[in-house]
């Protein structure tokens, strides 16, 4: 789960108690100085530095009713803001990122109530990031149902300039057991 501003806007919005997951501890650094500076971090907040794909070594037991899975990703979305992402990325990457994507989905899921929701998001417009990630994850899983989310979302370009930047969101929601 990344993303300073998705994570401040959770607890600008909802009274929840929210762990912030990142592998990278300077990105976790900086979501807990943007929440103190806002002045949201609290006793319902907790960081966590460790590997989502992993929740065997960082996870309470306690089962989540919602996760925001911010995963890794090719950042094709936001070229326009970050050109030099041309640049910066080798042919692999994106079959390297799904992977990725894929191990971290599944441990999140792992970590849901029946019931719960997992909101898969990533700054990409490729279908390997996306739909065709959605796809190979409910094959591996039963008890899935597929909700109402955007899917893809293209940039888009408006009369003053640059608009939105390109996502995609998949809602899935863990039904209960037989």
């Amino acid at each position: 789960m990344r993303g300073c501003r998705k994570t401040g806007h959770l607890l600008e919005i909802a009274d929840v108690e929210l762990t912030a997951l990142d592998a990278d501890p300077e990105r976790l650094s900086r979501v807990e100085d943007n929440l103190s500076r806002l002045g949201l971090l609290s006793d319902r907040v907790q960081m966590v530095c460790d590997d989502a794909s992993q929740p065997k070594r960082w996870w309470d037991g306690r089962p989540y009713d919602l996760i925001l899975a911010d995963v890794p990703c090719s950042a094709s979305g936001v070229v326009r803001r970050h050109p030099d992402i041309r640049w910066l990325r080798r042919e692999n990457d994106v079959a390297n990122l799904s992977h990725l994507q894929g191990k971290i989905v599944d441990g999140l899921w792992s970590l849901l109530k029946p019931g719960g929701t997992l909101l898969i998001v990533t700054c990409s417009i490729f279908e390997e990031e996306g739909g065709l990630l959605v796809r190979n994850f409910l094959k591996r899983h039963k008890h899935v149902i597929v909700e109402d989310a955007p899917g893809l979302v293209f940039p888009e370009m408006t009369a003053d300039g640059p608009g939105q930047d390109g996502f995609f969101y998949a809602k899935l929601k863990k039904a209960a057991h037989g």
